[in-house]
């Protein structure tokens, strides 16, 4: 990195009390939280203000209000103050064999990645696994993650992926939802109520879609994740596609049933994705490789 003029590398201490006042509100509160006197803190982003000519506070009388632009600053510096300091975190940890923060979809990192990680401690014991669930794709640059287990296609811009598995998934109900009049065609489905997962807005229509049905646009209630949307249709509120590895408990103690039809392959797939600058990062191409060989695919390779 070349030089920077002096300007545009504030100090730490201004950078945190504006980072204070934005997040808190006030300066009261960010001196609290910084263990400094108010009149601390206002002189820590006055001489913020002087070094980068620009204006970051409205003050109205002992009252600090950050500028729009000031804001906006104060949350990028959030970012990388969060960046340093879990880089420290990683440095004193665990100096030796580094950490991967990872983030994870949360049913398919419980029920997939987890009871497998057992595995990856005994081959690596001197890399350390951070996992924080993350249910949309996120911006990397702000987000200090190393890595994210990601469902869809490999389109997160500024990253590598593998795949790690496909997905189907299976119309299921309580069973008194279908008990009196149960589907005989995948059209039938379209009269039951429908339940969607927020991170699979296709699902049904590619689903009445495989099984030659024009649905057109799909309405229905929709939930965040699987384990809601599975105790939905447990308690009837309506028809839920699930995977088929999530609903085969279910279905063999009967409390779901088959709205119609078998498993269907969805649009998509599990990856592991990272970004391209921690491409070299030796405890994520530890774990990459580890995972590579718990993919299904036998071409896992990085795309």
């Amino acid at each position: 990195m070349s030089t920077l003029p002096r300007r545009f590398l504030p100090s730490t201490s201004a950078l945190r009390a504006l980072e204070a006042l934005d997040r808190l509100g006030s300066a009261t509160a960010a001196a609290e939280d910084l263990n400094l006197s108010q009149s601390a803190v206002s002189r820590q982003i006055q001489a913020l203000e002087e070094q980068t000519g620009v204006q970051m506070v409205i003050r109205e009388g002992r009252r600090m209000v950050l500028t729009p632009d000031a804001a906006q600053y104060a949350a990028d510096i959030r970012a990388a103050l969060t960046k340093i300091t879990q880089a420290t975190v990683k440095l004193t940890v665990n100096p030796a064999g580094g950490s991967l923060d990872l983030a994870i979809l949360p049913t398919f990192g419980m029920r997939w990645l987890v009871p497998r990680l057992a595995e990856f401690a005994r081959l690596h014991p001197e890399v350390t696994i951070n996992l924080s669930t993350r249910l949309k794709p996120f911006n990397f640059a702000r987000e200090a993650f190393d890595a994210a287990i990601h469902f869809g296609l490999p389109e997160w811009p500024g990253t590598h992926a593998i795949r790690l598995k496909t997905e189907a998934v299976i119309a299921v109900c309580a069973p008194d939802l279908v008990a009196d009049q149960p589907p005989r065609h995948a059209q039938d489905v379209l009269r039951l109520p429908l339940l969607h997962i927020e991170t699979r807005p296709e699902a049904w229509q590619a689903w009445f879609a495989a099984h030659g049905v024009e649905a057109g646009p799909v309405t229905g209630t929709i939930y965040d994740q699987f384990a809601t949307i599975t105790q939905a249709a447990l308690h009837g509120l309506g028809v839920a596609l699930l995977p088929d590895y999530l609903a085969e408990q279910d279905l063999a103690t009967g409390r779901l049933v088959r709205a119609w039809g078998g498993p269907t392959a969805s649009p998509g797939a599990y990856h592991l994705v990272w970004p391209v600058e921690k491409s070299r990062d030796a405890a994520l191409l530890k774990f990459r490789d580890w995972l590579a060989t718990q993919a299904e695919d036998e071409d896992a390779l990085p795309r």
